[in-house]
């Protein structure tokens, strides 16, 4: 078995000057501003929409992120309605496959430390799971017969795409001191991600 640690990555994102431009020209059309478009007049304009609560501008804009985590993070994550979703699939993934080291992945609860008495548990539970599993398919299951016995810990990756609006939802959610403690761990890293790429739509975020 491997331990890895969660992660999140912005995959093929757009600038953050074409996002702005993106969002200005749609929004200008309610306005019929458009010639009020400068090459610095985005970013002010955005500012100026989320003040004003006017956010179904901002949808017109995308971002699609991939995330690396745990099977119970990725049900909280799949809630979400208005994003589009790709996941590893346990149906279709063989663990036992080169490809995948022949090993299963598994993520640190983040409320577990290394040196806690309850980690010496949490391995054995996850090396008990991989030994069944294997075993499973020794016997001649399928993989979709074999992952009944994969625990909520193990690693599973989801590629989500949301418009921004959507993101600042999703955001407030889970990183609000209420959430579950895995899925804002994940959630904070996202957002610190969005801010240095997108700051307009979420410097007023403060976790």
């Amino acid at each position: 078995m491997k331990i890895i640690e969660p992660k999140v990555e912005l995959i093929n994102p757009l600038s953050y000057s074409d996002l702005l431009s993106l969002i200005e020209l749609a929004g200008r059309t309610c306005y019929k501003s458009e010639s009020k478009i400068t090459e610095d007049s985005a970013e002010k304009f955005a500012r100026n929409i989320l003040k004003r609560g006017h956010e179904a501008v901002i949808e017109h804009g995308s971002v699609t992120v991939r995330f690396t985590c745990d099977r119970g993070v990725s049900h909280e994550i799949v809630r979400h309605r208005l994003a589009s979703y790709c996941q590893e699939s346990t149906r279709y993934c063989n663990y036992s496959k080169e490809s995948f080291g022949g090993e299963i992945s598994f993520i640190r609860p983040s409320t577990m430390a290394k040196g806690s008495v309850a980690m010496p548990q949490w391995i054995a539970a996850c090396k008990q799971a991989e030994f069944s599993y294997f075993a499973m398919l020794d016997y001649g299951c399928t993989p979709q017969e074999a992952r009944s016995v994969l625990p909520n810990s193990t690693k599973t990756e989801v590629v989500m795409t949301a418009n921004m609006r959507e993101w600042r939802h999703f955001l407030r959610l889970r990183t609000a001191p209420a959430a579950h403690p895995d899925m804002r761990e994940v959630a904070k890293m996202l957002l610190t991600e969005m801010k240095n790429k997108y700051p307009v739509f979420f410097e007023d975020f403060e976790v």
